[in-house]
């Protein structure tokens, strides 16, 4: 068993920005807090723990304490402060409303953020080079992705001209939007945008899409929630479009086609940034760093039911074929 004791070693600038100086015991301590349920991120958390111990760190060495809102999102600020007030060593958070929660709850703990957008975009940030202040981590950016699934939609689709783009409004919107709309107009295919922010919203949005003649659908938003989800890839069904969706959840249940970041590897990667920071390191002088690694699945039954045939060359891209 690989056991540490770690103390802290911080110039006068830099005591000055935390406000003191750290000595960890030898068992420190990480806050994990996400907004989803603690059922369906389990993954997550396995992912994040065997990252921690591929660095030497064991369930002796190392306390987790995970912490979910189970979908209500006003219920992070709170679950902030007590993991706080608990006194954990860092906090890893999972996505842009806990980050924005927890990065408004302190200044001074280290942040370690998995699975935002763009955190210059949020303010979480100064740089994705030198992020300063106590923030960094792992964002879901990458000026790769939306071209790819563009891509993707044209494999299936050879004579793809318009594309019906979904998004819920939120701090990321217009750095989303901006990435869409120039890889579309790379591609020369013309953009429908709908902003929705409810259900109603969105059940007006694929009513319109469908007088507007579009090909297909590019689902932009974040994570939502099981109920959301379910909803987008009946009406999706129901208006018999093919769409790519943003995370793998949605192929899974019943969703086309989705080309997402591994989150399983970001969280593994979550690690080192941990094991960096309680060996010295500060947070702010950590590069942000972006995804490297992405799946792409296809649900086999979802495309039967529009008539759809997808070809082989698009198959053999996929990491998963669900039959």
């Amino acid at each position: 068993m690989r056991r540490r004791t770690i103390v802290f070693a911080v110039g006068v600038a830099a005591a000055t920005a935390w406000g003191s100086v750290f000595a960890l015991a030898d068992n420190p301590r990480v806050g994990f807090i996400g907004t989803g349920t603690r059922q369906s991120n389990q993954h997550l958390l396995a992912a994040f723990r065997d990252g921690l111990r591929a660095l030497g760190w064991t369930s002796a060495s190392i306390t987790v304490l995970d912490r979910w809102a189970e979908e209500q999102g006003e219920r992070l600020p709170s679950i902030a402060s007590e993991l706080i007030g608990s006194g954990v060593d860092i906090l890893v958070t999972i996505g842009t409303l806990a980050t924005l929660a927890t990065a408004r709850t302190t200044k001074s703990l280290p942040i370690i953020f998995v699975g935002v957008g763009d955190p210059r975009v949020l303010g979480v940030i100064d740089s994705l080079a030198h992020p300063g202040g106590n923030v960094t981590g792992l964002s879901l950016h990458s000026s790769s992705l939306t071209g790819k699934r563009l891509s993707l939609l044209r494999g299936l689709l050879p004579d793809l001209r318009r594309v019906a783009v979904i998004i819920r409004s939120g701090p990321s919107l217009e750095g989303t939007i901006d990435d869409i709309r120039s890889s579309a107009q790379n591609a020369g295919i013309e953009l429908v945008e709908f902003e929705v922010a409810t259900g109603e919203s969105l059940r007006r949005a694929f009513m319109h899409l469908a007088n507007d003649r579009c090909d297909a659908i590019y689902m932009a938003s974040g994570p939502l929630g099981p109920a959301k989800r379910t909803q987008i890839i009946e009406l999706a069904a129901q208006a018999r479009l093919p769409a790519i969706y943003p995370f793998r959840i949605f192929a899974d249940n019943g969703g086309l086609m989705s080309y997402a970041v591994d989150e399983s590897e970001l969280f593994r990667r979550a690690a080192t940034f941990v094991d960096k920071i309680l060996s010295g390191a500060q947070p702010g002088e950590l590069p942000v760093e972006e995804p490297t690694k992405f799946e792409l699945a296809i649900n086999l039954q979802s495309a039967k039911a529009l008539g759809l045939t997808v070809p082989p060359s698009l198959l053999a891209q996929a990491n998963e074929v669900i039959k």
